[in-house]
């Protein structure tokens, strides 16, 4: 029987995706497991596998267009099967059809399953059987495939089956949906204006963030710390790095391994909300907001409590590169439990920053600047100051404790050296 590859779902929020670029043509044989495209969804560009072996008869979706997930974008014939009439192949739906584009063509009868899951290797006892892109996907998200269940032909692990074992758990329930609000006609479009279609990502950023201003009660709490001390001891560090030919560490990295350490002498604020219960994270898994192109991105660093400075600087070097190139796997998006935005680059000097569901917390962090402040024996000096911004959810924290926080936070920008102890 002809088996289509179908535009697959790779992350929870993907709803459709575009073929950046094939990397098999028709008449190449394909293994399962093999990497046969690029695609593009809200978030990243990644390689896609085949589910099936065979022999590629048709490419139903040039390179560059946009299909729903489902949508069957090639056919694959095994040895002695004939291709069904191209007037019976499925017609490629629109974005707008994508509800009824999947469900009405061949290839739901032969997609790889999702909602069923085989029986995990540890239970069935057989052989770890993976792809090489689930591999490459596990290694990198620090996951186990023993503990996998695979949802690919014969049980076999494929890779969209490692992003779920390796995010947050699943407990941690999604905001309820808002009520639909009346919409506010915009101004039409006139001569000389532009109408910009919105991206995936554009859209998805849309409606989380409306989602999180409207189901979470934010409040809000800034605080200024002194930054000289930081930049001193940055100045050092950098001298003594670039004279044992290492790189050079951002005001930032100090930062960002100052939240997280503030974290684990306030674990409170490391926590989400499920509607019935808060779970508290034993492991600080720091997301990062990173601009690109089409918007922001979030990902992840993993275990951060347990990283150097060197290390947290190194891995955000690799996740913004790549976060703005698109070549993030979903799980380096999963499973964040604390965010970090830093406008300081940009002269801001202080902002509010939006809640990440399903976090607790988010860090605005601001420009240092230099200003007259008072000093020893009442004198005014010139000082280099800070502003630093919590947004909290107050379901679970509350503000005694994130002003406790952010006083270690505080203690820790003021005297760097602490973050070494």
């Amino acid at each position: 029987m002809a088996k289509y590859i179908e535009m697959p779902k790779l992350a929870d929020t993907m709803t459709e995706g575009t073929v950046v670029k094939w990397l098999i043509k028709e008449g190449d044989k394909v293994s399962t497991g093999d990497e046969v495209a690029e695609v593009e969804t809200d978030k990243a560009t990644m390689g896609m596998e085949a589910f099936d072996s065979g022999t590629v008869h048709k490419i139903l979706v040039p390179a560059g267009q946009k299909v729903p997930c489902g949508t069957p974008i090639a056919l694959i014939l095994t040895k002695g099967e004939v291709a069904p009439a191209d007037g019976s192949m499925p017609a490629v739906a629109g974005p707008k059809a994508a509800g009824s584009a999947a469900a009405a063509t061949p290839a739901a009868a032969t997609a790889a399953p999702v909602a069923a899951k085989s029986a995990s290797p540890v239970e069935s006892g057989a052989r770890i059987k993976a792809s090489p892109l689930a591999k490459k996907v596990a290694s990198a998200a620090g996951v186990s495939l023993a503990g996998v269940a695979g949802t690919g032909p014969g049980g076999r692990i494929i890779a969209r089956d490692v992003p779920a074992a390796g995010s947050a758990p699943a407990t941690c329930a999604a905001a309820p949906a808002p009520a639909a609000a009346k919409a506010i006609p915009s101004t039409p479009a006139g001569p000389g204006d532009t109408t910009i279609a919105l991206t995936g990502m554009r859209r998805i950023i849309a409606e989380r963030l409306l989602a999180s201003k409207t189901t979470i009660p934010h409040f809000y709490l800034t605080i200024e710390v002194d930054a000289a001390p930081l930049m001193s001891f940055r100045a050092a560090a950098n001298t003594a790095s670039e004279s044992s030919g290492g790189p050079k560490l951002t005001v930032n990295d100090f930062v960002l391994k100052a939240v997280v350490v503030a974290a684990t002498k306030v674990p409170a604020v490391n926590a989400s909300f499920t509607g019935d219960s808060i779970i508290q994270y034993g492991s600080v898994n720091l997301s990062v907001a990173i601009s690109v192109d089409d918007g922001l991105v979030t990902p992840v660093i993993r275990d951060a409590q347990k990283k150097s400075i060197r290390e947290i600087s190194e891995g955000v070097k690799d996740l913004a590169g790549r976060a703005r190139s698109k070549k993030l796997l979903p799980n380096e998006f999963a499973g964040g439990t604390i965010t970090v935005s830093n406008l300081g680059a940009y002269g801001i000097e202080d902002f509010c920053a939006i809640v990440n569901p399903p976090q607790a917390m988010i860090i605005a962090v601001g420009a240092i600047v230099k200003k007259p402040v008072v000093g020893a024996n009442d004198a005014i000096v010139v000082g280099q100051r800070m502003k630093i911004t919590l947004s909290g959810d107050h379901r679970v924290v509350d503000g005694a404790v994130a002003a406790t926080y952010l006083g270690e936070l505080k203690k820790l920008v003021e005297s760097p050296a602490l973050m070494l102890l």
